[in-house]
């Protein structure tokens, strides 16, 4: 059984969160660059935000669109990784709540907009940083915000909590 395990892997599960951190701020930055790019935060907020009654959207256009590209920016470097991430999970949350709930998981065809599909995993990828850290390499560490990495889960003595460096 422990062939099928894929046991050498575990050695690679330090680069988790990193993974997890850039990824997602690569997605973020792309998103953010278009608003800033392509509609222009003002434009974001009168023609998207404000037709879904959200209050002082041209506000929220601004803040939105900081947020996505600055914050992404910040996930990729991992520096201020578990507040930006929070930070970007409630945006993300909000939002998949006023466009994408009555879409569902997957839109049915024909529909203007995606499902929820990526919201959701952006969601989970997220909270995976928010529950794990940057990882290593990251700003957090090297300034001393962060001092802990994920190591591979291996029981101590019986507890089942996994160690940590």
């Amino acid at each position: 059984m422990r062939a099928l395990s894929l046991s050498p892997l575990h050695r690679l599960s330090a680069a988790a969160p990193v993974v997890l951190r850039v990824v997602t701020g690569v997605v973020f930055v792309a998103h953010g660059w278009q608003k800033l790019t392509q509609m222009g935060p003002a434009g974001f907020g009168n023609d998207m935000l404000a037709g879904l009654g959200v209050p002082a959207p041209v506000f929220f256009g601004y803040a939105v669109t900081f947020l996505e590209l600055v914050g992404g920016v910040l996930l990729i470097v991992g520096g201020l990784s578990r507040i930006i991430a929070l930070l970007l999970a409630i945006q993300l949350v909000v939002a998949t709540l006023l466009v994408k709930v009555d879409l569902g998981i997957i839109a049915p065809s024909g529909s203007p907009l995606p499902g929820a599909e990526l919201d959701l995993a952006l969601i989970a990828a997220l909270l995976g940083v928010v529950l794990l850290g940057p990882g290593r390499p990251s700003v957090d560490h090297a300034v001393g915000i962060e001092d802990t990495v994920p190591v591979a889960a291996t029981p101590t003595a019986g507890t089942g909590i996994a160690a940590r460096r």
